[in-house]
């Protein structure tokens, strides 16, 4: 068991923490909708200088948000990957997606944030990014979560060692008696 627990906290540290640390939105602020457009047609980032167009397979969903603490006008993403992903859009859906339930889950997720204009965003205090996002992917509550089973596993195996212990050294006093 300690061996096992072991191995998770290196594997958490290896994938969760450094994405955790690279993280610069880390401020929780409220944000006000502006508005909530849907593009049926968007240039593909990766075409840049290109003629043709490379169209997106799902509409894309820009939202524009006033952020409270600093009083400007950005585009809101749902994560830090959405901005990798595809920075025109506030939403990327997932790729083997139907394209009806896509189209229609977008139009939900427009429509409630027409419905609720303010809710909670991260922001960048240190003002490298300029844009703020909805939710944080692995944020301090996930990653606490995340070593609490390796933890648990690591406390229990050495309590079992301890009582392994205990019960060998009680068993030599008997026999010694």
């Amino acid at each position: 068991m300690v061996a096992c627990s072991m191995m998770m906290y290196f594997f958490i540290g290896i994938t969760i923490v450094p994405f955790y640390t690279q993280s610069v939105w880390t401020a929780e602020t409220v944000c006000k909708v502006l508005k909530a457009n849907i593009k049926d047609k968007v240039l593909s980032p990766n075409s840049k200088g290109s003629e043709d167009e490379d169209i997106f397979p799902y509409p894309c969903l820009q939202v524009w948000v006033n952020v409270t603490a600093s009083g400007q006008e950005v585009m809101l993403y749902q994560t830090e990957d959405t901005l990798e992903r595809n920075s025109k859009c506030s939403y990327v859906p997932g790729k083997s997606e139907n394209s009806k339930e896509v189209k229609a889950r977008i139009e939900t997720i427009a429509s409630n944030f027409k419905t609720h204009q303010t809710f909670p965003c991260y922001y960048d205090p240190g003002g490298t990014q300029t844009n703020v996002i909805f939710s944080r992917l692995y944020p301090p509550k996930g990653l606490l979560f995340a070593f609490l089973w390796p933890t648990l596993m690591f406390s229990g195996g050495c309590l079992i060692i301890v009582l392994v212990k205990i019960s060998q050294y009680v068993s030599i006093l008997s026999a010694w008696q």
